[in-house]
């Protein structure tokens, strides 16, 4: 904002200049000052056309950062929700996690439905029931095919690591559910751009951007396991590359 009321004021005084030169200054002058004019009015133009152009370069650059981190968030998130169906509850050991993927299996069940006779009373009943039998069962890591899960704590671009913690919370009341979060500050993302946007982005309150301080997927507070980007970052290469 500073930046913008500097080239507004020295635009007025560009004018002011200008204006002297046609009306009040000597003829042997003017060549003079003409070229310190024009030498000033390629300075600030170069200074506007700056000014505009860093949002854009900042909010392409970070997109692409994002991208990659959204992309790690959405292992840890694959991960987690895997382990927890198998071991019904979540973990905050990112090793476990990468074992489970490794050796873990998911059960494969099939739904039937028999007839079963029943005696109620003096009566005889046929009733129709339905049973769950497991008829085998699948490797996880099945899912997890061309996904770098083993690197998927790390924060790319960076030497930092994702903050994952766990806990549970009451859904209703005496039942408790496990719940998950794994998040970094977007400021350890946006290492080495501009203080002024990373400040501006980390207040940014969703929309078509990441709302908040941090680039999170799932909850805490909440049973949730979505991510707080907006849909863009889950388009196709396609799409984004289209946008």
């Amino acid at each position: 904002m500073t930046s913008i009321v500097i080239i507004i004021v020295a635009v007025l005084a560009v004018a002011i200049l200008a204006y002297l030169i046609v009306n009040k200054l000597p003829g042997k002058l003017k060549p003079i000052v003409s070229l310190v004019l024009w030498a000033v009015i390629i300075f600030f133009g170069y200074q506007i056309y700056q000014s505009i152009m860093k949002p854009i370069h900042f909010n392409k650059k970070k997109k692409e950062r994002y991208a990659k981190v959204i992309e790690n968030l959405k292992i840890i998130r694959d991960a987690e929700v895997a382990y927890a169906e198998v071991n019904r509850k979540y973990t905050d050991k990112p090793q476990d996690l990468i074992s489970f993927i490794d050796t873990g299996k998911f059960a494969v069940t099939e739904v039937k439905n028999i007839v079963v006779t029943e005696q109620r009373g003096r009566i005889t009943i046929d009733v129709e029931k339905r049973i769950v039998d497991t008829v085998g069962f699948e490797p996880v890591i099945n899912s997890f095919k061309d996904r770098d899960y083993k690197n998927m704590m790390n924060v790319p671009g960076t030497n930092a690591k994702f903050d994952l913690k766990v806990g549970q919370i009451e859904k209703v009341q005496g039942v408790k559910a496990s719940v998950f979060e794994a998040k970094v500050d977007k400021e350890v993302v946006l290492e080495g751009m501009d203080r002024d946007l990373i400040r501006q982005e980390k207040e940014a309150l969703g929309g078509i951007n990441v709302p908040g301080e941090y680039i999170s997927v799932g909850s805490l507070n909440e049973v949730n396991t979505n991510g707080n980007w907006p849909p863009f970052y889950d388009g196709s290469k396609e799409e984004k590359d289209d946008k």
